[in-house]
């Protein structure tokens, strides 16, 4: 809709999780580094915690991503499953074909052979589960059990739990303390400081083909951490909605006002209003963005 007027091309604040557009804030850089640090540790769990919102998902891509060729990966993205249906999960990451009617020991035999084998060819498993505040505690006990698995050196497969904070209250209850007990590494997202907003809309421009010297004024960029409390996705929604409302005035500068204007139709930003408007609310903004464009012309 708006590339074109301002010179991008591509959107530069979609919400999709795009490792093109990972931002190495102090935050991301150094839940990264915990990550690969972690990974090539060989520890049997890693935890990454942070509200809704703040790149946990983006994190987790980036992170395999990065990884080296002697890692062989598996990404489940909702991991509410019980424990036999994660553990088909698993092998079906792992390129196992197994009959339909496979009973739970040749399951995990199964499971063991295919770690065992990688072992043996130098390469390490490591399991991603995305959204791990989700996991029901029998299959988490299931995982657990599964990182009981070894060789003399090291641990067959490795499991990195990406979660919302309710994650960390699922772990101190008493009936999965050991699981608890084996996370050793872990790290908390926060949220973006003020400055890092600023940089990281900078950064999103640039990867989207800006070439300008500012597209966003530094009262609109103050605007946004304000609103958005420096979550990055409501940072998103809310710089996207300016900017539809900026290209539909058909002015050059992202101001405050579009901002504000942005928040108001935006029921997750810092301060929420109108809870009725949520389905109407993105609808509405196009149709003024329009009505607007059309009376400038």
């Amino acid at each position: 809709m708006y590339k074109a007027h301002f010179g991008l091309r591509e959107v530069p604040f979609s919400i999709t999780p795009d490792t093109s557009f990972f931002f190495t804030s102090p935050h991301s850089q150094e839940a990264l580094n915990t990550l690969l640090v972690a990974a090539k540790n060989g520890e049997g769990f890693i935890k990454i915690t942070g509200e809704v919102g703040t790149g946990k998902t983006l994190l987790c891509r980036k992170f395999l991503a990065t990884l080296g060729p002697e890692f062989v990966t598996a990404y489940i993205p909702n991991p509410y499953l019980e424990p036999r249906t994660l553990m088909l999960a698993l092998a079906d990451e792992l390129g196992l074909k197994l009959e339909k009617d496979v009973d739970q020991h040749q399951l995990l035999k199964s499971i063991t052979q295919r770690l065992l084998d990688l072992a043996a060819g130098e390469k390490r498993v490591l399991l991603c589960l995305d959204e791990a505040q989700a996991i029901p505690l029998e299959s988490l006990e299931a995982l657990r059990l599964l990182t009981n698995l070894e060789t003399e050196k090291r641990k067959l497969l490795q499991i990195v739990l990406f979660g919302q904070p309710e994650l960390n209250r699922h772990l101190e209850l008493d009936s999965i303390r050991q699981l608890a007990q084996r996370i050793t590494f872990h790290y908390h997202l926060g949220p973006l400081s003020r400055d890092d907003v600023e940089y990281y809309i900078a950064h999103r421009l640039r990867v989207a083909g800006f070439s300008g010297s500012r597209l966003f004024s530094r009262a609109a960029v103050a605007k946004l951490y304000s609103a958005s409390g420096g979550i990055p996705r409501l940072v998103n929604i809310l710089a996207h909605k300016a900017l539809m409302l900026c290209y539909g005035e058909g002015r050059q500068q992202v101001g405050r006002g579009h901002v504000r204007a942005a928040a108001k139709d935006t029921v997750s930003s810092k301060r929420p209003r109108w809870p009725w408007l949520a389905g109407a609310g993105a609808g509405l903004l196009i149709a003024a963005c329009g009505l607007t464009w059309t009376l400038s012309k």
